[in-house]
């Protein structure tokens, strides 16, 4: 593999083949996407190493003391050898990166090969293609997060501790000195506190950049508009709170602190900066001055970096690794925003060249991003896809697969429900409760009490907390799975082993794993008598305007907003790692709408996502399909309640059909007169009671089931494509696809 390296004694800087790192027990293998060169720390290192050895000397007086002190218990030859073998020995570069994990050592049971994870240290996060990152010095990226945002983790952990340790209250105000990259984000973060922050730094250019980002005013330290904006802000008591993110050797940070600062206000040193404090300046005022260690607790402790010892949540609530999966939720819900920070974007492999530009000032740069190559010995062509691609699983039965036998007249057919919480009560239960020929047999859920409201309801012959007994259950023809997603895939299986027909509410399921669980019960079992809640196809108005519009002969251009609004706090919706992201939950809908329209399955997905609120962003999905039409649907969370959830436009052979929000449809036709609906005096059908009566007529009759399996198989492979093409940043080929 290749990796950035420097010879401090000569200062020369090469990209170097090494070995691969082992996969230690504790740790993981990563694979990286992105590194982020600290424009500060790393130029200060490389400064150096150009420097002339008494000019090392002069800027590690920390250093000349250890070799002083060698000198004197070891004598100066053999510390000569030592400080000259030191010297002339390659040392790395880089701490801040985000990757792929490629293997997983004995011990470690939170992250799976595949998963995308933001790793630290100077030792386990370097400019290199792959590295061996321990337990605490890993997290994993959220769904949506792009790798290169993610791999500003480490500066950006630095910067949240640094906030930290400021202890910053709301409607406080603080300056920033360094405006640099570890400044920009100290800006954010505060801001986004609640904190007024001013910003200091000589240059204009990242003066203007921090007031985009949040700071109230910035300025030049040698201007009065510093001053002037102190005081008006604080009313002539001075800041609250200093943070020094500057470096270099001159005192003015320090000094500008003292001037500015309010009496016992506190002055939190983040970089590196010359720390001659004025005496009679800082005891006058009695100024509370913190140093900002790195990321966080358990830096330098290599019991928690290396051995994996965490410290108790109860006496340390933010470790460098919590500080570190905070930044990344706060980039990944819109409350930092790294992109205005990316000044260039470096191929690796001209790692050598971008360092020299930035030393010699041509390259002028917050952040600099070196982007990796794929696994080495593949083409370009074998690494999109095996990095993007997600397979269609095909679909195996036994024969052409089992029916329902028949129901002779008047026998009705008999219903169980797994879950009964609100869409099962308010969108499912009151259309089967009036059905004509179906029993509603048996409510099971896990709580007693729910399962009891419901049999009182909706009249269920049963309620129980037993779903083993229901599903050895003879005389229950079909079991309808209505439960948070993470347990729909499970239920499923079990039920179709069980020989039920199965209606399972979206998603069906959330990963791969879960989807071939599936498929594998269907050809263990022979039955293949499922079906997904996907009502919209059946909604009457849709169907109309289908009908109007007519068969296509050219490729179709499809428009699908979703206006999902915000989720209310505390939502299960929100619990992402347990439950998938809301796009996986609810966006198989929109996906299996767009695929009857178009009377096809997709075969690529391209997804990119913009930072949002509440854990879940605003996300673009465009599909393409065999004959070359495209849909695109906006998945947003920001829009403006008031304005209709749906609205869709399909485009083709000089037709239009528009649907807005299943209150009115229309089908323009430059040819002829065009057909508008009237306005539906009821509230808007979505089509569950139709999709209802479709399911209780297949198992009443033995026949096929409303929709193939095959494409309840391509819409949720489709939907699992979203994840995989927002964390790779590129289409996915649908493997497989009809």
């Amino acid at each position: 593999m290749k990796q950035v390296v420097q010879n401090y004694k000569s200062g020369e800087l090469a990209v170097l083949d090494v070995p691969v790192p082992g996969c230690k027990p504790g740790g993981v293998l990563v694979r990286s996407a992105y590194s982020l060169i600290s424009t500060g720390t790393e130029l200060m290192k490389v400064s150096e190493a150009g420097m002339s050895m008494l000019g090392k000397a002069r800027s590690r007086p920390d250093q000349v003391a250890k070799v002083v002190q060698s000198v004197a218990t070891n004598g100066v030859p053999a510390t000569y050898r030592k400080v000259m073998g030191k010297l002339d020995s390659y040392t790395p570069l880089g701490y801040s990166l985000c990757g792929v994990v490629e293997q997983v050592g004995a011990g470690i049971d939170d992250v799976a090969v595949g998963d995308v994870v933001a790793c630290a240290g100077n030792e386990h996060a370097l400019h290199a293609e792959l590295n061996w990152v321990p337990k605490n010095l890993y997290a994993r990226v959220p769904d949506g997060l792009a790798p290169r945002h993610a791999a500003f983790g480490t500066v950006g952990s630095i910067a949240l501790q640094g906030v930290r340790r400021g202890e910053s209250q709301l409607g406080e105000v603080a300056l920033v000195i360094g405006l640099g990259l570890i400044g920009q984000l100290v800006v954010q973060l505060l801001a986004a506190s609640g904190v007024h922050v001013i910003g200091v730094d000589p240059d204009p250019v990242r003066c203007e950049l921090a007031e985009r980002l949040g700071a109230a005013a910035c300025g030049d330290p040698a201007s009065s508009a510093v001053e002037n904006s102190v005081a008006e802000l604080t009313g002539g008591h001075g800041v609250d709170q200093v943070y020094l993110a500057a470096g270099g050797g001159s005192n003015q940070p320090v000094e500008l602190a003292a001037r500015l600062c309010r009496d016992r206000g506190r002055v939190v040193d983040i970089g590196k900066c010359r720390l001659d404090l004025p005496w009679n300046a800082y005891y006058e005022k009695e100024l509370d001055v913190r140093f900002s260690r790195s990321y966080g607790p358990g830096r330098y402790d290599p019991e928690y970096e290396l051995e994996g010892r965490d410290y108790p949540i109860g006496y340390v609530r933010w470790t460098e690794r919590r500080n570190l999966a905070c930044f990344l939720d706060l980039v990944a819900r819109g409350r930092v925003d790294v992109e205005p920070l990316v000044s260039h974007t470096a191929d690796f492999d001209d790692a050598v060249t971008t360092y020299q530009r930035l030393k010699d000032g041509d390259l002028k740069a917050v952040a600099v991003l070196f982007r990796y190559p794929g696994p080495p010995n593949q083409t370009a062509e074998a690494r999109e896809a095996r990095e993007a691609a997600v397979a269609v699983p095909a679909v195996k039965r036994h024969g052409s697969g089992v029916s329902t036998p028949a129901r002779t007249a008047g026998t009705p057919v008999r219903l169980a429900f797994v879950g009964a919480g609100n869409y099962a009560t308010s969108m499912l239960l009151p259309h089967l409760a009036r059905h004509d020929g179906v029993e509603l047999s048996t409510v099971v859920t896990t709580t007693a009490l729910s399962a009891a409201n419901a049999q009182r309801k909706f009249g269920f012959a049963e309620a129980t907390t037993d779903l083993d007994a229901v599903l050895g259950d003879k005389s229950i023809d079909a079991v309808f799975v209505v439960t948070r997603h993470s347990s729909h895939a499970e239920l499923t299986r079990r039920a179709l082993l069980a020989g039920k027909a199965v209606f399972v509410e979206k998603p069906l399921a959330l990963d791969q794993d879960e989807l071939a669980g599936v498929l594998a019960a269907v050809e263990e079992s022979g039955n293949d008598r499922l079906q997904v809640g996907f009502n919209r196809r059946f909604a009457p108005l849709l169907r109309e305007a289908r009908n109007r519009l007519g068969a296509r002969t050219g490729p179709a251009s499809l428009r699908y907003l979703v206006n999902a609004g915000r989720l209310d706090h505390g939502s299960w919706y929100l619990q992402q790692d347990a439950e998938g992201s809301r796009f996986a939950g609810e966006g198989g809908h929109f996906i299996d709408t767009a695929s009857w329209l178009l009377d096809a399955d997709p075969v690529s997905v391209y997804a990119v996502a913009t930072p949002g609120n509440e854990g879940s962003g605003d996300i673009q999905v465009v599909l393409r399909y065999p004959d070359g039409s495209t849909a695109t649907i906006s998945y947003v969370t920001t829009g403006a309640a008031g304005f209709p959830k749906e609205t869709l436009d399909l485009v083709a052979d000089g037709k239009v059909l528009r649907l807005d929000d299943f209150v009115r449809a229309a089908v323009y036709d430059g040819r002829r007169k065009r057909w508008v609906s009237s306005r539906l005096p009821k509230a808007r059908d979505k089509g569950q009671n139709a999709e209802l009566a479709a399911f209780v007529k297949a198992v009443r009759t033995g026949g096929p089931m409303p929709v193939p399996l095959e494409s309840l198989v391509a819409t949720t492979a489709a939907t699992l494509a979203v994840r995989a093409g927002l964390v790779g940043g590129a289409p996915v080929t649908l493997t497989g696809a009809r």
